[in-house]
């Protein structure tokens, strides 16, 4: 019996399949209105679906999933190399059937609907945090127009900004002082915000035993182990260590030829708000690896004298993604090896 795999092109309204069969013969084209798309594949014997990891992907992938299809999700970049011709949205479906069909294809895991809550609660919480940095800046660059100057920091502007408007003798017109105030309390709203979705974060990671499991590792907080699990879930998808700390792009990228290996700097693939937040919390911990006496923080004392801090920081991040992927992956907390 041969295997089918259907090659779905997702879209807003109109959704394109292509049934290929396992010597990549098309057998089948059919295009579908949205609404009509769950009671095809509820009359469509079980196959193998397989679309482009992009918005909407996750909730098609579970729903026909309970149709007793086996789903598969791509990344969209993959798929290019397989589309011959021209592009429309059959070729499309055709490719990323094509490229599901090879060996070493590696797929995006699918999301349940509690991943995608906190993965919605972490880009709002980014969303904010821009919007506050930009207001910031903005309030810092009018008041140096005025002669009046504030450091960074959240801390510095919440206790220079007020002081400014309170000042009498200072260059700020009756004007720039009201228009100010509005700015300083769209400020202040904007980090009200920020607090109630960082609560909320905080009261999430208690509940969710993964986050707990994740925070056990050095330099590792709530809003990391809230991506961790927002991206990897219990990340059984990766083989290993280093597989995961690859996805995350945190290893070197090669460019390699005739025998003769190049690399260079960081692959930069994968998750970039979890890489980035990875590489922030690898600068925490090395900041305070010089009073600890655990063997971590020995090996990253002996990499910071070596090489430059950025490198540093990069490389114990990449330790710190192999070993929280361990911790989650085998259900175990981390524990502290003493030299």
């Amino acid at each position: 019996m041969k295997t089918i795999t259907i090659g779905l092109d997702i879209a807003k309204n109109v959704f394109h399949a292509v049934f290929v069969t396992s010597h990549g013969k098309v057998t089948k084209k059919k295009q579908m209105k949205r609404a009509a798309v769950l009671k095809f594949f509820a009359n469509t014997e079980p196959a193998i679906v397989v679309m482009e990891a992009c918005g909407s992907s996750n909730y098609w992938a579970r729903e026909i999933q309970k149709l007793g299809h086996e789903v598969k999700l791509i990344a969209p970049q993959y798929v290019v190399a397989y589309r011959r011709k021209n592009k429309n949205d059959y070729n499309d479906a055709e490719a990323i059937a094509e490229c599901s069909q090879r060996d070493d294809m590696s797929f995006v895991p699918i999301k349940d609907i509690e991943q995608q809550d906190v993965q919605m609660l972490l880009r709002i919480r980014e969303r904010l945090v821009k919007q506050r940095t930009k207001l910031s800046n903005q309030i810092r660059g009018m008041l140096l127009e005025y002669g009046l100057c504030i450091n960074k920091g959240t801390a510095a502007l919440r206790r220079a900004l007020p002081e400014f408007l309170e000042d009498a003798d200072n260059s700020l017109t009756w004007t720039a002082r009201s228009l100010f105030s509005e700015l300083y309390e769209e400020y202040l709203l904007l980090s009200d915000k920020i607090e109630k979705v960082d609560k909320k974060i905080k009261a999430f990671t208690k509940e969710n035993e993964l986050c707990q499991l994740a925070q056990t590792v050095t330099g590792i907080g709530p809003i990391t182990a809230l991506a961790l699990y927002a991206a990897i879930g219990n990340g059984k998808h990766f083989a290993n260590g280093r597989h995961f700390a690859a996805w995350c792009g945190l290893v070197p990228r090669q460019h390699s030829t005739g025998g003769k290996s190049v690399l260079y700097g960081i692959s930069k693939k994968g998750n970039i708000v979890l890489r980035a937040l990875l590489v922030h919390g690898a600068r925490s911990v090395l900041n305070v690896v010089d009073k600890k006496e655990d063997k971590l923080s020995v090996w990253a004392t002996n990499l910071k004298m070596k090489k430059s801090y950025n490198v540093a920081c990069v490389a114990l991040a990449n330790k710190l993604a192999r070993v929280v992927w361990s911790v989650i992956a085998n259900n175990r907390p981390y524990e502290l090896k003493m030299v």
